[in-house]
């Protein structure tokens, strides 16, 4: 029996008892919403480890209830939705999202992200150390990224590929490399979707750091965290 405990948000009963037989065959525990105030009702009620997030459901915008949640909850959030366009994804993604998954989907991806993310929780159970690099420090524990001791405000897609890139400070990641580790996967969207994150992690990072260059690009190829 797997640990995680699910909560299914999904207004269109095919596809949540495709992903509710998906779920039960890899026997996860699982709880289902077919409706905004409903899932925040669930979410609050029963503390899910991961939400799987239909964005258009009948009674609000999912986006709506990834904000929500986020105000009391840092519960790993998978997107499952129809809409394709980048501007959705990034929109969803900054408000609080760790995943995105676009309809249709195989369930062997699906399960695939899932089990993506419970490596990442319990990466943070385990993780307790802080990292420094020159005048940036990741407290893992925390949460919290400082830079000349004052807190720089990150996505949680943005402080997952700094985690990544300071876990392997000194090393050149691949694009494939990054998106399978952050995604689950190494689409070609997701390629595009890691270079706008990169470029306004950056930002971020370098508009405090005084000109240093913490991430190096590697044309064609990934990047890679300088020690400073």
């Amino acid at each position: 029996m797997n640990h995680s405990r699910i909560l299914v948000v999904e207004d269109d009963s095919a596809v949540r008892n495709l992903i509710v037989t998906t779920l039960d065959t890899n026997n996860y525990r699982y709880l289902t919403a077919p409706n905004g105030k409903t899932a925040v009702m669930e979410a609050a009620s029963h503390n899910p480890d991961i939400i799987l997030l239909d964005l258009g459901l009948p009674d609000m915008d999912g986006v709506e209830i990834i904000r929500k949640i986020r105000t009391w909850s840092d519960v790993p959030i998978i997107v499952i939705s129809a809409r394709s366009e980048d501007t959705d994804k990034i929109e969803a993604l900054d408000s609080g999202a760790d995943d995105y998954l676009t309809k249709p989907f195989s369930v062997d991806e699906l399960l695939a992200r899932i089990r993506v993310t419970q490596r990442r929780i319990l990466g943070m159970q385990k993780t307790s150390s802080v990292f420094v690099n020159g005048d940036l420090t990741i407290d893992y524990a925390a949460g919290s990224v400082t830079m000349h001791q004052e807190e720089i405000h990150l996505t949680p897609i943005e402080y997952k590929i700094l985690c990544l890139l300071a876990k392997n400070v000194g090393k050149v990641l691949t694009h494939t490399y990054i998106t399978h580790e952050i995604w689950g996967s190494s689409y070609e969207n997701e390629i595009g979707s890691l270079r706008v994150f990169m470029a306004t992690l950056r930002k971020k990072l370098e508009g405090q750091s005084q000109k240093q260059q913490y991430i190096q690009t590697h044309i064609g190829i990934g990047y890679r965290m300088n020690k400073m």
